[in-house]
Parts: structure tokens; sequence; C-alpha cells
């Protein structure tokens, strides 16, 4: 018989393991239009949170798609592209993409590989050197250039911006993404998280559905409708089956963009309310009856009532 036994004593149990100590902070992904920010950021949250289309910025305010690896919480704010500004719609999304960055934590610079440092990524490289965060270089479309191009590519970057990292990635088919993600979970400092495990998206889903419909008429009409065209949910109605009804308006702001939209014998409205519509019942997880309006709302770019709604400063 053990000392243990006759005492009445046992064996002491190894104590518990710790729980990791969780991690929670912001990373601002910057980048010229078209860099590929919204579909990095799709691919780094596992989830559609920002729209992707062939246009330029089709970004225009600042989102966040949150992220869990482990024990850090890793929110992604998705700025709009930056660019030179024409119009004051132009100025308000690149004065909010700076903005983004300016409350984040750390800083990505998304480059094209193929564009390569032309005049944007320029302009966006003597912004950085006022942003006092720390930053990370990330190379996106490896998959269309020469690797000896991407390493003279990424040294030229680096001569310009003290990156901490470099990373090589394809957003689009998904190469190097989780090597990314992996690094801002252990960059990020640590706290208790912002959001709930299951919440992928700051945006509400009346304004995540907006945004669909848009993408898929830009993605139908193509360069026919200018990016200022707008969408608006007017309505989100639960229905005892279980179902939503939403009816949304898209404003344009000549007649001649009414008619692009609504395309010959409404053709082209049809298509998109069906694309939006099996999209937005996919997020939703329920049946969507989805009604489209198209009004014509001149000068719209110019109403501050406008910019407040999806989140922009106007500025006279």
């Amino acid at each position: 018989m053990s000392d243990d036994a006759e005492t009445g004593l046992t064996a002491a149990e190894p104590p518990a393991a710790a729980a990791p100590q969780t991690r929670c902070g912001f990373v601002a992904l910057l980048g010229a239009p078209n860099a590929g920010k919204s579909t990095l950021l799709n691919a780094l949250v596992g989830a559609k949170v920002s729209i992707v289309t062939h246009k330029v910025q089709t970004t225009r305010a600042v989102m966040r798609g949150i992220a869990i690896a482990g024990p850090a919480q890793v929110i992604f704010v998705d700025t709009p592209g930056i660019f030179q500004p024409r119009r004051r719609l132009d100025r308000a999304m690149v004065a909010s993409a700076w903005s983004g960055a300016k409350d984040a934590d750390l800083v990505a610079l998304l480059v094209d590989a193929k564009r390569g440092i032309d005049d944007e990524v320029q302009a966006i490289l003597a912004g950085l050197a006022q942003v006092p965060h720390r930053k990370v270089l990330i190379i996106n479309k490896i998959d269309l250039v020469k690797r000896d191009t991407l390493l003279a590519l990424a040294a030229a970057l680096n001569e310009k911006v003290p990156f901490e990292r470099t990373f090589m990635i394809s957003a689009e088919n998904g190469d190097g993404v989780g090597d990314v993600l992996a690094a801002f979970a252990e960059a990020v400092p640590a706290g208790p998280w912002l959001y709930p495990e299951d919440q992928i998206s700051d945006l509400p889903m009346r304004q995540l559905a907006a945004e669909i419909t848009r993408e898929k008429m830009m993605l139908r009409l193509h360069d026919e409708i200018p990016y200022e065209s707008h969408v608006e949910t007017e309505s989100w109605k639960a229905l005892r089956n279980g179902s939503v009804r939403i009816e949304q308006t898209i404003y344009v702001e000549r007649e001649s963009q009414k008619k692009i939209v609504l395309g010959k014998a409404g053709q082209s409205i049809k298509a998109i309310s069906q694309a939006a519509r099996e999209e937005i019942a996919q997020i939703a997880e329920c049946p969507v009856h989805l009604f489209l309006f198209v009004k014509v709302r001149e000068s719209w770019a110019d109403d501050p009532q406008r910019y407040r709604e999806i989140g922009l400063t106007f500025t006279e």
C-alpha cells in the first residue's frame, strides 16, 4: 500500500494549463485603387464582407472585417483606395483612408506586383512617412510577375519605407494569406476581444445588402454607369414564413443613367436584382424577396446627408 493510500491522500494532479492570453487590435489595409484590398480582406476573414469589382474606388468608406486566429481577434480596416482626388467625394474617400490608418495599431501597405511603384504608390509611400505606426508590406498578385521582378520590387519599396516584414501573396487564390493572418495575430496587442466571436463585420446587415446590390450593378454595367451611383436599403421586413422583404433604391445623377440601369425591357435591373438577392440570401441565411427601384438624385455627391449615411466626412 502506498504512503498516499495510508494517509488518505491522493497524488496531486498537474495544474491545468493556463488559457492563452487574448489579443486584439486593428490593422489598416492601405493601397492604390484595385490593389486587391477588398479581395484580401474577404480572404483573411473567410467570408465576404467587402464588395469586389474591376472598377477603381469601389470601397468608399472605412469598414471593418473581423478575423479570429487562435486567441487573437484581428480587426482589419478596409479603406478606400488612395488616389489623386478631383472631386469632393474623392477627397472625402482619401481622407477616410488616411484616418483609418492613423487610428490602427498596424498599417499594411498592399501593392499590386504587376503595377509596381507608380505615381499613386509613390504618393502613398510619402504619406506613410507621416504615420508613426508599425508598417508591413504586402505585395499582391505575385502569380502575375516573375520572381526576380518581385524581389527587386520588394527591395525598392523597403528602401523607401522601413517595413517590419514583407509578404508576397495572391489574395485571389489564397497563396500566402494564412501567413499574413498568423503574423498579424501575433503582432496585435494583448487585450480583450472587442466583438463577439461570430461577428465578421461591423457593417449593419442593411448596409451590407446595399453594398452587395451596388457591386452587382457595377459588375453588370461595367463602365456604363459612374461610380458615384449609390444604393440605399429603404426597408427590411422580416416575414412570418422566415423570409425577409427588402426594398432598395438605386440613385443615379441623370435620367440617361436611370435608363442604363433599367436596361432594355428591364433586363438589366432584373439581372442585378437576381444576383443581389441570391448573395444576400446566403449571408442572411434566409429566403429574400428583393425589390429594386431606380431614382434620379442630381448632385447627390454634394449632399452632406449622403456622406453621413456612408460614413464619410463632408467638406466644403
